[in-house]
């Protein structure tokens, strides 16, 4: 009998838990389909609280009256989008081909920068994560327009894949050090160089933690705000700076926010669900030994 109750507890919890995630994502959905009094009222459950409808699609010329139209607002989103979806993927590639190729070096050769050792540089990484971005804005905007990279997919791209190395080396590190050295020392026994060991042999058995920081680190870019209000302008603007740009003297267009917010965050949560099962095992490698 307490087992049943122990186990009903559980269940309870877990979907406790589970409400309280996807509170946030059915708020935003269902506030896209409302209209101003249903949101000002608080009403939440469609067709019982509030009629459904498509306000918050048509500000963004995608509602199924505005689709086959000429829209500003759609080609506007489009423009936010394909830049957001070029400089993620390009930076999360980035960083992941360039951290993993790091942390195999600090899992497998033992470096010493004066006092430091591999621990000590594995830890330098995971410190820039505490650095908060308004400290190097400056330099780097001064930096960028030397360089001509203001508002430019390549800067962003520069800058998101430097912010996303950390993570990646850190997951990418616990991921190398829980494959066997043997496996390598094998390979090139032989007569594989190193470069062969790596790829014919660690890298398909690391591709969940690969997977699991590409996917982080294109979470991070996607939705990174700061760097983008700061070095993008008119050519390469994300869609954060579209989100924020709802907010107006006139007051918040929530059904609009909530139509962009959904339309944002729909192929990360697609991404999300296809990757699950490599994401998991990539985080959590090398936690059992």
């Amino acid at each position: 009998m307490s087992h049943a109750v122990q186990k009903t507890g559980i269940y309870a919890v877990l979907i406790l838990w589970t409400f309280v995630c996807l509170f946030p994502i059915f708020w935003t959905v269902s506030t896209a389909f409302k209209e101003a009094k249903d949101i000002y009222q608080g009403d939440l459950i469609p067709w019982l609280q509030f009629e459904p409808n498509w306000k918050g699609w048509e500000s963004l010329g995608l509602s199924p009256d505005t689709i086959r139209e000429r829209s500003g607002a759609r080609d506007q989103f489009l423009k936010h989008a394909s830049n957001t979806l070029t400089i993620s993927l390009s930076a999360a590639a980035l960083a992941a081909v360039i951290g993993s190729l790091a942390a195999y070096g600090l899992a497998r050769f033992s470096y010493r920068f004066g006092p430091w050792r591999n621990k000590d540089i594995s830890f330098w990484f995971l410190s820039q994560l505490i650095l908060p971005p308004v400290a190097i804005a400056l330099p780097i905007l001064v930096l960028y327009r030397e360089l001509d990279l203001l508002d430019t997919r390549v800067g962003l791209i520069l800058v998101y894949t430097i912010m996303n190395l950390p993570i990646v080396i850190w997951i990418m590190r616990d991921q190398f050090n829980s494959i066997p050295v043997e496996l390598e020392q094998a390979a090139l026994v032989d007569g594989a160089s190193i470069w062969q060991a790596f790829l014919r042999i660690v890298v398909p058995i690391a591709a969940p933690g690969f997977v699991a920081a590409f996917i982080l680190s294109l979470v991070f870019a996607w939705n990174e705000y700061f760097f983008a209000v700061v070095l993008a302008g008119a050519d390469a603007p994300t869609l954060p700076l579209l989100l924020a740009g709802q907010t107006s003297s006139q007051g918040t267009r929530w059904w609009s926010i909530a139509a962009l917010a959904t339309a944002a965050i729909t192929p990360l949560i697609v991404i999300g669900l296809i990757m699950e099962r490599h994401i998991v095992k990539g985080l959590t490698a090398g936690a059992v030994k």
